[in-house]
């Protein structure tokens, strides 16, 4: 992998690790609910009108919206709303990756090497550790909305793989077409008309809402699910994924630094251990290929939207 490519690579991560900081912004204006409805329903009704359809059976695209689409962001937002600290909803969002292997053993049967094992119990104890740590602040309740989110991922991610979509980016942007609906039922039903009509009252905390939002289409999901899917086109999945454990390096450091969010011993204690536990269950033994051999392509190359 090029020098090239893995600037970009850490240039999607920087922008992925942001949006959390763009969210917060935008949560700061709008309810949740309507917040989801609001972000999907700007990416799909262009898709509608100008991406073909990809030809994938329509249970798996209806599994990656409803899983990556709805849940993921119903309970990533409420649990941002109800007082998950931004940087640490962009660690414990990455649970979709033990949670993901667990639904791929269990449901559809597939193998699950030592390696992943190993990684997949260092990165539940380490949000064991962090969910322990958000008790002791009694921040548990909003801790489990957002693991909820990351099960959530971890269903999208399972039925996009098995999607085998011939564009990833397609399959990915017409996942957006099914969440608004729901989110918006949702939004009526339990935010009210009322709260949803306030949220559009011009006020101080409008514009850096509208701000974070645009950013959150743009520039994260545009801009930073084309790149990286770009990437996983060229290079072996195994090689572009493990540049993603830098979001949750970027959630942390921005919220940081821009929200003067602390970061507990504990805290980074099992931080460190779940990005450990993810990076190593992520890794493959380096094979020498022999020589006139033809590389095989990478399997499941789906594309990735993040928050």
């Amino acid at each position: 992998m090029p020098i090239s490519h893995r600037l970009l690579a850490v240039s999607v991560a920087v922008m992925w690790g942001l949006n959390f900081i763009a969210i917060h912004a935008s949560l700061g204006q709008f309810p949740p609910f309507l917040l989801a409805a609001l972000r999907f329903a700007v990416i799909a009704i262009p898709t509608i009108l100008l991406v073909p359809r990809p030809k994938v059976p329509v249970r798996w695209l209806l599994g990656y919206g409803i899983g990556f689409g709805t849940l993921q962001f119903l309970f990533l937002y409420w649990g941002m709303a109800v007082g998950m600290p931004t940087g640490l909803a962009s660690l414990v969002l990455q649970s979709s990756a033990p949670f993901t292997v667990l639904l791929g053993a269990v449901v559809f049967r597939d193998r699950v090497s030592a390696r992943q094992v190993v990684g997949l119990s260092v990165a539940t104890l380490g949000l064991a550790v962090v969910g322990w740590s958000q008790a002791q602040a009694a921040a548990f309740a909003p801790f489990l909305l957002v693991l909820a989110g990351g099960f959530g991922w971890a269903i999208g991610n399972v039925s996009s793989a098995r999607a085998k979509a011939p564009n990833p980016l397609h399959l990915t942007l017409w996942m957006s077409v099914v969440p608004p609906i729901p989110m918006l039922a949702l939004s009526l039903v339990i935010e009210g008309p009322d709260a949803i009509a306030q949220s559009f009252v011009p006020g101080p905390a409008l514009v850096p809402a509208l701000l974070g939002l645009a950013y959150t289409v743009l520039i994260g999901t545009l801009a930073g699910s084309g790149i990286w899917t770009w990437l996983m086109a060229r290079h072996p999945a195994g090689v572009v994924a493990p540049f993603s454990m830098l979001v949750p390096v970027v959630g942390l450091s921005a919220s940081a630094v821009l929200l003067g969010e602390q970061i507990g011993m504990w805290t980074a204690v099992g931080a460190a251990l779940v990005i450990a536990g993810v990076l190593w269950g992520a890794r493959r033994k380096n094979v020498r290929r022999a020589r006139g051999a033809v590389p095989r392509p990478a399997e499941h190359r789906a594309a990735v939207l993040t928050p």
